[in-house]
């Protein structure tokens, strides 16, 4: 049978808006279930009022813990509040600020009743606390199951360092949630949200663009940028900032629908918002030599894709390996100390290049949460993730965003090419020269939920292997180097290849992270053997 991935949505394929909004205030989850429970992931609680695991419930008692939790913590500054165009996120959203509203929180909504992208949330928190007293420091919620597919939903929340709230934070909020469901809500506070305060979200975040991005060099380079926000949050922001600035930059796709009908499918045929998908995104591949930078946003903005005439969709890694090579080169008043970060799943060539600009490479485990405290301090001036999420610092070596922000990384992109007169994929086959030409994939391989649990738990030394691929084991990782932290997995290595195997968060599957520089028969080898390898420690 022929896969449809890639190819144009059909009405078979969309979700009904209506039914999926009157479930999420007519469902009434189980927590007894654990497929209803509240649970955070990395990027908070995600689920679908289909399956009753997204609920007007669920997000009132999130949004009481949550309450609960900032008090505890003596948070009593403002909450800013965004919500992605997804069609669960506004009655998320309003559910939210009845909640906050009718519990004394001063609240902050966007001030044209938009959508607001995930860095505008993160930029706008630290904007506030950069001069507010320690008494009066905000935080926020981010109301976005990211570029999960049309029937999804998501919230989460961002303590007052402006990024994602750490496990400690998200287990007890998740907890006490659940508590309040299984107590039949009486713990919850609700009032009607009339008088909301309203923050201007988007004239913040995009006047501030130019203390982190060279939008002068931009506009006088000329060059023709396409910016598809793949009917995401930052829709109305692209229009703002080629204004703002005088760019020749074009929405080439303005339009907003909840029920995504005019995506291409992704590579299992659902409906995604990936940017770093070439399924999700061929219909804006097709236009790549229409522009001389095009890119793209998931949902909320938080994920980049870059498309360029010579290359087509980049790869995220090789897209974050120019972005360091560049940045670090052109930021002169970044300390001379200040490191990269990398997640241990994304390419080493990220090493390779961090070590050809004398920086040190601090490698974490997966979620942007990792990089929050050196963003904020400034020990680590870029942070980035595999799956097409990064943030960085200002000229200045100041925090910008603890999130991951797709529309930096996207200008950031065009700022390169007017600066270097080459486009991103150009200077990556250049550093393919000089440091090899790294092959990379993620594949999956079933697993039970025993398994994964096993594997989550995995040590090092439980791996057996002393080769990989044929070469020696140079590494068995359970913690990431950079800050000792556990990976939720295992990571070996050798000289000139790795791979990682981390457990799925929502399907019965292990995740295969491999690299090998010497070419994609090395690769699948790298591949099988990691199988293997992790089938062994785990005794299946």
């Amino acid at each position: 049978m022929t896969s449809r991935a890639g190819t144009p949505a059909q009405s078979s394929d969309l979700i009904d808006v209506e039914q999926l909004v009157h479930l999420y205030w007519t469902g009434h989850p189980d927590v007894a279930d654990p497929e209803q429970k509240v649970v955070f992931g990395t990027s908070g609680h995600r689920g679908s009022s289909l399956n009753t695991a997204f609920n007007d419930d669920h997000i009132a008692a999130i949004t009481q813990a949550i309450v609960e939790y900032r008090a505890e913590q003596g948070t009593t500054g403002p909450l800013f509040i965004g919500a992605d165009t997804h069609a669960l996120s506004a009655p998320a959203q309003t559910t939210a600020l009845e909640v906050l509203v009718a519990n004394g929180v001063r609240v902050l909504v966007d001030e044209f009743d938009g959508y607001t992208p995930t860095p505008a949330v993160s930029h706008a928190i630290i904007r506030y606390n950069r001069t507010a007293a320690e008494d009066d420091q905000a935080d926020g919620i981010v109301v976005t199951p990211s570029h999960n597919p049309p029937s999804d939903g998501g919230f989460k929340y961002n303590p007052p360092h402006g990024g994602p709230a750490d496990s400690d934070a998200t287990n007890r909020i998740a907890d006490r949630a659940n508590e309040i469901i299984a107590g039949g809500l009486k713990d919850v506070r609700r009032a009607e949200p009339s008088a909301v305060e309203t923050y201007d979200f988007r004239t913040h975040y995009v006047d501030d663009l130019a203390s982190i991005i060279d939008m002068q060099a931009i506009k006088d380079s000329g060059i023709r940028i396409g910016a598809d926000p793949l009917g995401g949050a930052s829709v109305s922001y692209w229009q703002a900032i080629a204004d703002a600035y005088g760019l020749d930059l074009t929405v080439v796709n303005p339009e907003v629908d909840p029920a995504w009908g005019f995506m291409t499918l992704d590579w299992d045929e659902k409906i995604r918002m990936d940017p770093s998908s070439p399924s999700a995104m061929a219909s804006v591949v097709a236009r790549a030599g229409d522009y001389d930078l095009l890119t793209g946003n998931d949902a909320d903005a938080d994920r980049h894709g870059i498309v360029t005439p010579d290359a087509g969709l980049m790869n995220p890694n090789h897209y974050l390996a120019v972005a360091i090579q560049y940045l670090f080169t052109h930021r002169p008043q970044w300390s001379e100390s200040a490191k990269v970060g990398k997640t241990l799943v994304s390419s080493s060539m990220i090493d390779r290049v961090a070590e050809s600009i004398g920086r040190e490479l601090v490698e974490v485990p997966v979620g942007f949460k990792w990089f929050v405290r050196g963003l904020i301090d400034g020990s680590v001036a870029f942070g980035g993730e595999e799956s097409a999420g990064a943030s960085f610092l200002r000229f200045d070596g100041t925090a910008w965003t603890t999130d991951k922000d797709g529309i930096l990384l996207a200008l950031l992109a065009s700022e390169i090419r007017a600066v270097t007169g080459k486009s991103p994929s150009e200077l990556y086959r250049e550093l393919t020269e000089r440091f090899g030409d790294p092959a990379y994939a993620r594949v999956d391989a079933p697993a039970s939920k025993a398994q994964k649990a096993a594997l989550g738990r995995l040590d090092g030394d439980a791996v057996s292997a002393t080769e990989l691929a044929g070469e020696a084991i140079t590494a068995k990782l359970s913690k990431a180097p950079g800050n000792g932290a556990a990976i939720g997995g295992v990571k070996v290595v050798s000289e000139s290849a790795w791979f990682a195997a981390r457990p799925s968060g929502t399907e019965d599957v292990y995740k295969i992270y491999a690299e090998s520089f010497k070419g994609a028969d090395h690769l699948a080898e790298v591949q099988a053997e990691a199988k293997r390898i992790v089938d062994t420690a785990l005794g299946s």
